[in-house]
């Protein structure tokens, strides 16, 4: 009589029970809960680090695995699996956050996790801090740019640090802006220590690993001691809400002095911000490119020589962090950070020429002027960019006396987008 397989009965498929369990350990050795003597006492194969392995009560006679290098772990569980052996594997807090998980679902193993607290939610909680709406990164095994460039943008950021990319050299990145950082170090252990501190202070100090970072933009309402404010769609980096290419209106500027919202909606779209990247905007007159980028979840350098520029109450108008720094380009720009993108909105070709030196891999540059647009796409296509512009001339209803509607040019603007191969 035909029958439809069940999905463990297929070709193929690993057979009933073979299962790979994968546990979380805290810190201090704890065990996720759930019945670790349950999961242990049939294993034919345990894998996990040293540590792991001498804190639990391995049956005797079962192997293990010490890791390593992942790929031979990978065969020994691979091999279990394909003969129905029961195997665990042990990992640090909750192994599905930043954790093995993915490597072995990608591995195409069956898997059940039993996870411990995260080293995160350990972090915050010996804090004694909320957390939801906090962006968790990973400066572990990768470029640490993004996560500091996360911590720069947004108020409340936990960063799983590495050795040479930890409190230390993220608090060096984050000199200029206004953060309180904790580090959070041998979370679980006797060693434990939970330290408050800005970023000029843990930039000179040793840090024990391993260690979590929380960087977090002081709030005024509780004297600068916690956590800043919270978007209120509770999106540490989304779409704003309130859309972007806003109106002149939505901004504090003085006698039109302002990026057009059909200029600025082609301008942070060339910019391409997101969260991970900085942008400088330089020649920021009100900082509104520089708002939407941050809006849109980079992180901001705003160079305006004007200190009565209205940018940072243009980015406390809009919920943002804007840094702002005062001066004359390209004098201003020397210490920076480098940019991933920058826009330039003035200054000539001396202050082009000075941003294009420190080889952002995108340049947008708004010109008013015509007689600037062919030395500014030499002077870029010379420094190694492939240039392409347009000529933006939008006209905006108007109305007239009696009800009728006329359209009221704005000025042109030539926007010349320069991209490094």
């Amino acid at each position: 009589m035909g029958g439809v397989n069940s999905p463990a009965s297929r070709a193929g498929d690993p057979p009933p029970g073979a299962t790979v369990t994968v546990v979380g350990i805290d810190a201090a050795g704890r065990q996720a809960p759930g019945g670790l003597a349950e999961v242990l006492a049939p294993a034919g194969l345990v894998v996990g680090a040293a540590r792991h392995l001498a804190a639990v009560p391995v049956p005797p006679g079962c192997a293990t695995v010490v890791l390593g290098p992942l790929a031979p772990a990978l065969d020994r569980i691979r091999a279990a699996v394909a003969t129905g052996t029961p195997a665990v594997v042990l990992a640090s807090g909750d192994p599905g956050f930043f954790g093995i998980v993915r490597r072995l679902r990608a591995a195409g193993l069956p898997l059940r996790v039993l996870p411990a607290v995260s080293s995160v939610a350990a972090a915050f909680a010996r804090a004694g801090l909320p957390w939801e709406g906090t962006a968790v990164v990973s400066a572990h095994g990768r470029d640490p740019r993004p996560a500091l460039n996360a911590c720069r943008a947004l108020p409340a950021v936990a960063v799983l640090t590495a050795p040479g990319a930890g409190a230390a050299e993220l608090g060096a990145g984050l000199v200029g802006w206004s953060r309180r950082l904790v580090v959070a170090e041998h979370l679980g252990t006797p060693e434990e220590r939970i330290t408050w501190t800005v970023p000029a202070e843990a930039a000179g100090r040793a840090w024990a690993e391993p260690h979590v970072l929380l960087s977090l933009a002081p709030d005024a309402a509780d004297g600068g001691a916690g956590v800043g404010p919270m978007r209120a769609d509770n999106q540490p980096a989304a779409a704003p809400a309130g859309g972007w290419a806003l109106p002149e209106s939505a901004y504090h500027h003085r006698a039109s002095m302002i990026t057009k919202s059909e200029v600025r909606a082609l301008a942070v779209a060339r910019l391409r911000p997101r969260l991970g990247r900085l942008v400088w905007d330089v020649g920021a007159g009100s900082g509104s490119v520089g708002v939407e980028c941050a809006l849109l979840g980079a992180a901001v350098v705003a160079v305006e020589r004007d200190p009565a520029a209205p940018v940072r109450a243009n980015a406390a108008r809009h919920g943002v962090d804007v840094r702002l720094v005062v001066g004359s380009a390209p004098e201003a720009l020397r210490g920076l950070p480098e940019p991933d993108a920058a826009f330039v909105g003035g200054g000539g070709t001396e202050v082009l020429a000075a941003v294009a030196a420190r080889r952002p891999a995108r340049v947008v540059v708004a010109l008013a002027a015509l007689d600037r647009v062919g030395p500014s796409v030499h002077l870029l296509r010379a420094a190694g960019y492939a240039v392409e512009g347009s000529q933006l001339a939008a006209a905006r209803l108007a109305d007239l006396p009696g009800g009728s509607i006329r359209l009221a040019a704005t000025n042109p603007v030539v926007l010349l987008t320069g991209d490094r191969p």
